[in-house]
């Protein structure tokens, strides 16, 4: 059966990867996605490293434009806002990424589009949001993260913060966030027929993520620490080094989980203390020290029988290749250009009824713009005055 998002269409204007992400998973549930694209400004995916296939595609494009088709638009020539004008008369929703008002100036804002369809919904994701005293300001998942408090009780007292190996911000806020908005957007649509704004806030959705630390802070007025709550380091709740330099990883924290694991290491008289003894300091330590005598997956062994909570950390290389992976379908065989097949990670949204579906891998920037433009009545020889003409540049 089709995906549960067949019949919606959505118009991609965005770049890097919180967007694109996000039109992704659209994508992968169905929906008819266009990536539109500036046919001379340069985007990462196209050129991010490794390239496969004979058309050397690289490997970032063929993950984010998957299941999408794509074309180029100079949206600085009138001809090309013109061709916009046309598309959201189908694809009647959109995303965008561009610094406020930046639409607004190529007479392709909010205001703009809805007087073309009135059932646009059109969706924009920036940093800092549409208002505010940052709203025009630069950033990164890096800065996003820092401006929303998440940073300061993350990390270790002495060392301070900590950088992930993923874009926290980006895609864990931004994009998911445009995903749940967009969809609650249809939904209303479907009910009342009317489109509407959309303002995704990437530091908004960070604030958010502190979570219980936030709705402590705010009803007792006390600052979260480093190392100072349940899950930031202020508990036996933590990662530990093993004897091999591996790491594994320990989150029990209701009392029938933090006894079982003291158990496993032979600490009886942890148990009625619970996850943050009255010496954490020397407790923790403790711990460690019995961790570095053995190896890492000796004790994974040692308690795979468990309800403890303890879990290795694994390279990317064994998560990608662990037996839950393989049994969740979470890795998926694509067919590339030329033969040959191209594994990539799948959409996590599983459905009894509507499964997500794979088609194809991202395509070189540009490759439907014929298509389309012949599409919406356009003639051969209108197409090659435009290219003529850097509409398409």
């Amino acid at each position: 059966m089709a995906g549960p998002l067949t019949g919606m269409k959505v118009l991609d204007l965005s770049t890097l990867l919180p967007g694109p992400y996000a039109t992704l998973v659209l994508a992968d549930l169905g929906a008819d996605v266009l990536r539109v694209s500036s046919g001379t400004r340069v985007d990462f995916a196209e050129h991010m490293p490794p390239f496969v296939s004979e058309k050397k595609i690289s490997s970032t494009l063929a993950w984010l434009g998957r299941n999408k088709k794509t074309m180029t638009l100079n949206l600085k020539n009138k001809t090309g806002v013109k061709i916009l004008h046309q598309l959201i008369k189908t694809y009647d929703i959109i995303l965008e990424q561009f610094r406020p008002g930046v639409m607004n100036k190529l007479g392709i804002g909010y205001e703009d589009l809805k007087k073309i369809n009135s059932a646009l919904i059109y969706c924009s994701l920036t940093g800092y949001g549409q208002s505010g005293l940052m709203s025009k300001r630069a950033g990164h998942d890096i800065n996003y993260m820092s401006r929303a408090g998440l940073m300061s009780h993350s990390g270790r007292k002495k060392g301070g913060p900590v950088l992930t190996g993923m874009q926290i911000a980006d895609v864990a806020s931004g994009s998911n966030n445009v995903v749940i908005g967009i969809l609650a957007a249809a939904l209303h649509r479907n009910k009342t027929g009317k489109g509407q704004f959309i303002d995704i806030s990437m530091t908004d959705g960070v604030l958010a993520f502190n979570a219980m630390s936030g709705a402590a802070y705010l009803a007792s007025g006390k600052e979260p620490e480093r190392e100072g709550e349940f899950v930031n380091g202020g508990s036996l709740y933590d990662f530990y080094e093993t004897k091999d330099g591996k790491y594994i990883s320990f989150g029990g924290l209701e009392p029938q989980f933090f006894a079982d694991f003291c158990r496993v290491m032979d600490c009886p008289d942890l148990i009625k203390q619970g996850v943050i003894p009255k010496n954490l300091p020397k407790e923790k330590e403790r711990i460690q020290n019995i961790f570095k005598t053995k190896t890492r997956d000796q004790w994974v062994k040692a308690f795979e029988n468990s309800d403890a909570c303890v879990e290795p950390v694994l390279s990317l290389n064994e998560a990608l290749s662990d037996q839950q992976v393989k049994e969740r379908h979470m890795v998926i065989d694509l067919e590339m250009p030329g033969g040959g097949t191209m594994k990539q990670i799948a959409t996590p949204i599983m459905f009894s009824e509507t499964q997500p579906e794979y088609k194809k891998i991202g395509e070189p920037t540009g490759t439907h713009t014929r298509e389309i433009l012949l599409q919406l009545g356009y003639s051969e020889n209108e197409f090659d005055e435009f290219k003529k003409n850097d509409v398409f540049a």
